[in-house]
């Protein structure tokens, strides 16, 4: 049967069509298809002497585990200690990493000021190539930054093939790709930025740096859903996959790794947006707590911990009487449903009205909490806000709460209360099985008075 020259792709999800459809059978997405040129395979009798590796460049055989040799990747730090904590200890000579973010929330920054610390430090030579800024934008931004020296070599291409003469001449050690939705191979009868040519040029870059043992750092677009544009297969190709975090309106940015085959996906580095560049925040939680607000009702403090690192950050709530039949709910940085739970635990066990209430949740400084950590800080605000008692300043929470209105334990207790402490907190509400144990152990930092929880009902009496 003979091969169709061409085949549709869907722009969503990837699925193919030999014809053109208004609507995807897949996605349920309408007017996505493109059409796009299909290669020819080469023949199945060929010869196997012929048969080579897309990465290598050479032919491959199997070997057995007992003669493969351990290699020790080298590590280069970036000279920003809050990137290399989510990377793992820094860039791996041969892994390729996919950095996302919103238009606008400092990702090109970001980088600039990597290439300047490893210029700097003359730590080889670095590429930064971009297709969406120009060589003297490239060079204001760099001026802006206090970023020179030779070491930098930048290039302004869209194009695949004279992208990849350009690392085959200069062969640098640290490759910058801004970004891979503008990278386009003229060979590919499609436009910049779709399915076809983003797996196109994805796969030759890091076929690229897996032979040549080249870092790269490669910038992806979000779509409006928040997830990267573009196939997903593009996350599975590359190392480790970070999402750069933050409203373009407040100067706090959050850097998180969901995929890192070097290190931890538990890991988190902040900075904070100034006209200088990124300034590194190496204590989140002095930051976080900074203007937090004395004798008013509705906040509570909670230690939530982010790999290695506890965080204390602070909780609001705010409860007021609704004008409407049913009361709003709005959550921010709190999973929505997660706070439906507690409000119904709360009505449900202590009678407290918040169907009549509007209710309003909200985290400190972009922090999205998804462990049930905060449970017991989120039910103390709440109850607060309700009643419109403060809750002490010193105070700090943290548990588990179930449907029933029980207070479970949580994990890394005692690093926890230290943090706490260590801040100032003097005070601690935690769930009555986990004070017990660390009451016959003796881990109770100095100055710090434990109050047990078994329950909501518990935590209505300290009001």
């Amino acid at each position: 049967m003979k091969q169709p020259k061409s085949m549709y792709v869907c722009t969503e999800c990837g699925y193919t069509s030999p014809k053109w459809l208004g609507r995807c059978s897949e996605c349920g997405a309408w007017n996505t298809f493109e059409e796009h040129a299909v290669r020819q395979v080469p023949s199945k009798t060929a010869s196997s002497s012929r048969a080579i590796s897309t990465v290598s460049g050479e032919k491959q055989t199997a070997l057995p585990l007992s003669q493969l040799q351990l290699t020790e990747y080298i590590r280069r730090t970036t000279g920003l200690g809050e990137l290399d904590r989510v990377l793992g200890g820094g860039l791996v000579s041969g892994s390729v990493v996919l950095l996302a973010g919103e238009p606008g929330v400092g990702k090109s920054t970001l980088l600039t000021q990597v290439c300047a610390n490893l210029s700097e430090r003359s730590d080889g030579r670095i590429m930064y190539v971009s297709g969406e800024e120009s060589l003297l934008q490239m060079k204001l931004r760099a001026e802006r930054l206090g970023v020179s020296g030779d070491g930098l070599l930048l290039l302004n291409e869209t194009s695949l093939d004279i992208i990849m003469s350009e690392l085959d001449r200069i062969k640098p050690d640290v490759t910058i790709i801004d970004s891979i939705q503008t990278i386009y191979n003229p060979e590919i009868n499609s436009a910049p930025g779709s399915i076809t040519q983003v797996r196109e040029a994805a796969f030759n870059i890091i076929s690229r740096a897996k032979t040549d043992g080249v870092s790269v750092i490669i910038v992806g677009h979000v779509n409006k859903e928040g997830g990267i544009a573009g196939p997903k297969v593009l996350e599975h190709m590359v190392d480790a996959v970070l999402y750069f975090e933050g409203e373009r309106r407040y100067a706090y940015r959050i850097i998180r790794a969901v995929k890192n085959r070097f290190g931890s996906t538990d890991e988190i580095g902040v900075f904070e947006m100034d006209e200088r560049g990124l300034t590194e925040v190496p204590n989140p939680s002095e930051m976080l707590l900074a203007d937090r607000p004395k004798g008013v009702s509705g906040n509570c403090a909670v230690c939530i911990i982010e790999g290695t690192r506890p965080i204390i950050a602070e909780v609001q709530a705010l409860v007021t009487p609704t004008v409407f039949p049913s009361g709003k709910r709005t959550a921010n940085g709190i999973d929505y449903n997660r706070a439906y739970l507690l409000l119904a635990v709360l009505e449900k066990r202590l009678g407290l009205r918040y169907s009549t209430s509007d209710v309003y949740l909200n985290v400190i400084g972009g922090l999205h909490i998804d462990e049930p950590t905060a449970d017991l800080a989120l039910c103390l605000a709440l109850i607060s806000s309700y009643k419109d008692i403060p809750v002490p300043d010193g105070l700090i929470a943290f548990g588990e709460v179930g449907l029933s209105g029980e207070c479970r334990t949580v994990s890394c207790i005692e690093q926890r209360l230290r943090e706490a402490s260590r801040l100032g907190f003097t005070c601690a509400v935690i769930p009555k099985r986990t004070a017990e144990k660390l009451t016959a152990s003796g881990d109770i930092p100095a100055g710090m008075e434990i109050i047990s929880a078994r329950s909501v009902f518990d935590l209505a009496n300290l009001f």
